[in-house]
């Protein structure tokens, strides 16, 4: 997990690169990455932006199921553990997932392929006041 903090004018932007552990690793490894995600952003003002990126390594899946407020609607795939962290991580510090609020054919929606799988876990996210700074 990496911060990077720029003052622009009178802008304090965090931009945080982040690296869930995969799939194969104890519950407990990641229950503690959730953990320092949280007092990062638990860190970070209000007033300031905020813009999270990184493979997160969960699938949110294809809709957004109770989680309408940030989940745009158009993910890929379904929804597994690790998703489910992600979206109530989301949802707890009123983020948005971006890149599922726009419609795309489902080999853009992709950001893992291999032999066995096709998945999509990379993320951006940002607080749903912020949502119009991202474009299609």
């Amino acid at each position: 997990m990496m911060l990077i903090k720029l003052v622009i004018d009178r802008l304090t932007v965090n931009v945080v690169s982040a690296y869930a552990p995969h799939v194969g690793l104890d519950e407990e490894v990641k229950r503690l990455f959730w953990e320092d995600l949280d007092e990062l952003v638990r860190g970070i003002l209000s007033t300031e932006k905020i813009f999270i990126g990184g493979d997160l390594n969960g699938h949110i899946g294809t809709t957004s199921n109770n989680f309408d407020d940030v989940h745009g609607g158009f993910g890929f795939g379904e929804r597994n553990g690790g998703g489910a962290s992600l979206l109530e991580f989301v949802k707890d510090f009123e983020l948005v997932i971006t890149n599922s609020c726009f419609l795309k054919r489902g080999n853009q929606l992709v950001t893992f392929s291999s032999m066995v799988a096709r998945t999509q876990i990379n993320y951006l996210l940002l607080r749903k006041d912020d949502r119009g700074l991202c474009k299609d």
